[in-house]
């Protein structure tokens, strides 16, 4: 069976290949960002209702800073399980989750009857914009930009010549910027090797720029979130098996 490639920044792709690993899938991983914190001023914690998270990489840069313990103490909103449990062992105390994408989140904060403001510790390159989205709730949102996810300038040459042949058969994604890096770094497949690639990806939104770039072999997960995208591959490699 042909593998998987994992193109997720470390950490988590590691986490990724021990999961996909547990479940008898090969893989391999070629990371296509890496995170890398931003050293600007960040405003004080008073004045704060609470913090927004929506990625595990906003908590991790606010560790390299040293400045959790200036904001542990205000509420968290976090977008989904994985950044709320990053958040509680980084020593945030109260976190909530939203347990979906960033429209469940934006939902959240609505209801909860907070006006703001609200610290928001974001990417410098942002899918979404949350000041706009939740503007109509009356909720206002400090964003300081903490961290960048800068784009691989290639692809490793293994890795392009496996996906060219047929020895890397998938691809899990799992952002938008990382299938638009994807795409313009693969752009040497032939079409015939972009409409024979699976990509299984998190989201429709996710696969739009792999879609525009003439991959058109595409599986959504039913849910943002890792468990998904593993039931997504172990499906997918059930399939190719006839398991």
């Amino acid at each position: 069976m042909s593998r998987m490639l994992v193109t997720r920044p470390e950490p988590d792709a590691q986490s990724t290949l021990a999961r996909l690993t547990a479940l008898d899938i090969v893989a391999d991983i070629a990371p296509l960002m890496v995170r890398e914190t931003l050293d600007v001023s960040l405003p004080p914690a008073n004045g704060f209702q609470a913090v927004v998270l929506t990625s595990a990489n906003a908590v991790r840069s606010l560790v390299d800073r040293g400045v959790v313990a200036d904001y542990a103490h205000l509420p968290v909103f976090a977008v989904g399980d994985r950044t709320k449990g990053e958040a509680e062992d980084a020593g945030f105390v109260r976190v909530s989750s939203a347990a979906g994408a960033f429209q469940d989140l934006v939902n959240a904060i609505g209801i909860s009857g907070l006006k703001g403001p609200l610290f928001y510790p974001a990417a410098k390159h942002q899918s979404a914009d949350l000041a706009k989205a939740i503007a109509p709730f009356g909720v206002m949102v400090a964003t300081s930009k903490v961290y960048e996810m800068v784009a691989a300038d290639s692809m490793p040459e293994t890795v392009l010549a496996d996906l060219a042949s047929g020895a890397i058969g998938s691809v899990l994604v799992y952002s938008r910027r990382t299938a638009e890096i994807f795409a313009g770094l693969t752009a040497t497949l032939d079409q015939s090797r972009r409409s024979a690639l699976a990509m299984l990806c998190m989201s429709e939104a996710v696969a739009e720029p792999l879609l525009a770039n003439h991959f058109n072999r595409i599986s959504l997960a039913d849910w943002p979130d890792e468990d998904a995208m593993m039931s997504l591959a172990l499906a997918f490699a059930r399939e190719q098996t006839g398991s």
